[in-house]
């Protein structure tokens, strides 16, 4: 035993009592995405790095409620009767005002 590290006695062990480093575990390097990566994650445990939202993700999401709102609009006047040309100008309308 060198160092409290290794057999005490190489008896019934099958090997010589000899230490050596673990030739199997190799550290493998890594890529650019993956230290930037850690970089990123690191700085937001931190909190250092605080993401601003997409304006654009943002203007889209908006835009995308609106149309929701005019299609169950315009089943709802359907629905009641209107006629395709009323349903389409108070549409139009709707839209240009959002």
């Amino acid at each position: 035993m060198y160092n409290g590290i290794g057999l005490r006695t190489v008896r019934g062990s099958a090997t010589n009592g000899y230490i050596t480093k673990n030739a199997s575990h190799v550290r493998h390097a890594l890529s650019k995405r993956e230290r930037k990566a850690q970089r990123d994650w690191r700085e937001r445990e931190k909190g250092l790095v605080e993401k601003k939202a997409n304006v654009a993700i943002l203007e889209h999401e908006r835009k995308r409620k609106v149309e929701v709102k005019l299609m169950e609009l315009r089943v709802t006047m359907e629905d009641n009767g209107y006629s395709t040309e009323e349903i389409d100008a108070k549409v139009k309308e709707l839209r240009e005002k959002n």
